[in-house]
């Protein structure tokens, strides 16, 4: 059997006979991503000596490093498309506590900064993911372009799956 006749590789055929199959099979493959994505952000945190993050978690740490300036809740929340602020809230005091980043105050809002730990944490993280991940997959062929458009079609899916939520949220 080849896979023109099983169909299109996806999680859920039922979901992939509609107009738009392929759809589905990007889906699958985002399904697949994420989970892969989530692993690996925990285990490579805890290769670079942080124990105990969840992937939200390194994802706020490594936005509240991002170009070394101060950010807020509402800017950490923009960027990761995170609609729930009590799950980054949550992931902030963590952090804090873990001694990776430091609330600070500008006027009457609330900052975050980066700590010296939580930028060798960042630092540590790199240095295992050029090892572990970049170099790995340099190997497979895709070039940058290839990667740069793939992401830039995943952002662009981003906002129509943002913009048909707000459409279910309606209804």
């Amino acid at each position: 059997m080849t896979a023109k006749t099983l169909g299109p590789i996806v999680s859920s055929a039922h979901l992939a006979t509609g107009a738009m199959p392929a759809l589905s099979e990007v889906e699958f493959g985002m399904i697949l991503a994420m989970h892969g994505f989530n692993r690996w952000m925990v285990r490579c945190m805890t290769a670079a000596g942080v124990e105990g993050m969840g992937p939200l978690d390194v994802l706020v740490l490594h936005s509240v490093n991002h170009r070394g300036r101060a950010k807020t809740l509402a800017d950490i929340c923009l960027v990761l498309n995170v609609e729930d602020t009590h799950t980054v809230t949550y992931a902030l005091k963590k952090l804090e506590r873990a001694g990776l980043i430091q609330g600070s105050r500008k006027g009457k809002e609330k900052t975050i900064e980066i700590t010296k730990a939580g930028e060798a944490a960042c630092t540590a993280y790199r240095e295992i993911r050029e090892a572990l991940l970049t170099g790995p997959a340099s190997e497979t062929g895709l070039s940058p372009k290839a990667l740069s458009e793939t992401a830039s079609l995943l952002r662009t899916l981003a906002g129509q799956y943002d913009q048909a939520a707000r459409s279910a949220a309606s209804l």
